[in-house]
């Protein structure tokens, strides 16, 4: 039947693992560090793995391809772990619930939930509901020494560089909004300019989503203390 179903184009394909891990059929494997369409009878063609590829490798075309089997992907999801790089598996961790410990040498992550980049993370991960985000540039948990206590614990956390990454993250971050009841918003940027893309990300993101969250910036110097 003609129908239609997307079209991954392994030139551009980064090997990241973000389509496999949002596709929810498992019809995305990564082979050879390379994205394929292993089921075409898996893909629904709605196109999920779309706004997650920062390559811009997928894209939909009209082509004579199996139907859909619904009740083949119900069966394949028995049991089994979700597809693609193991890296990208989402996870729910108990980091919160760790007692604190004096000991500089000693003391426990808070970070709560895997994957934490904002291209691989799934918009309706269940750790979202009711969540207060931090978003945060990579390089503050470089910067400022004490990240996990007083920014990660008791948050959700997102990270990402909008200057390597090259890549706007409004739309993502857009859909993680429109579909979750976020309480919060914390971004954490450092002070160089190119953070200031990261900021404005999120403040698009509120805006697109028609939603009043509260939100605060704050900014990171290079040597490591808050200055604003």
């Amino acid at each position: 039947m003609i129908r239609r179903i997307i079209r991954i184009d392994e030139e551009k394909c980064n090997g990241c693992g973000a389509c496999a891990a949002a596709c929810h059929e498992g019809a995305i494997e990564m082979i050879d560090d390379k994205a394929k369409l292993v089921k075409e009878n898996y893909c629904d063609g709605l196109g999920d793995c779309l706004p997650v590829c920062p390559a811009g490798a997928i894209s939909f075309e009209e082509r004579e391809a199996q139907a859909y089997d619904e009740n083949a992907v119900k069966k394949a999801k028995e049991g089994k772990l979700p597809c693609g790089c193991p890296g990208t598996q989402m996870k729910t961790l108990r980091n919160m619930e760790k007692k604190s410990c004096d000991c500089s040498h000693n003391r426990s992550s808070r970070l709560s939930q895997w994957p934490v980049q904002i291209k691989l993370v799934p918009a309706d991960a269940p750790y979202f509901s009711n969540a207060d985000l931090l978003i945060a540039a990579d390089c503050t948990a470089y910067a400022y020494a004490n990240i996990h206590e007083d920014f990660i614990k008791g948050r959700i956390t997102l990270i990402g560089c909008p200057k390597l990454d090259s890549v706007d993250y409004s739309e993502k971050l857009s859909a993680i909004i429109s579909q979750n009841d976020i309480k919060s918003i914390t971004v954490l940027r450092m002070e160089v300019p190119c953070c200031g893309g990261m900021e404005t990300a999120v403040r698009n993101a509120i805006k697109a989503s028609g939603r009043i969250i509260p939100l605060a910036v704050v900014t990171i110097s290079a040597e490591g203390n808050i200055i604003s």
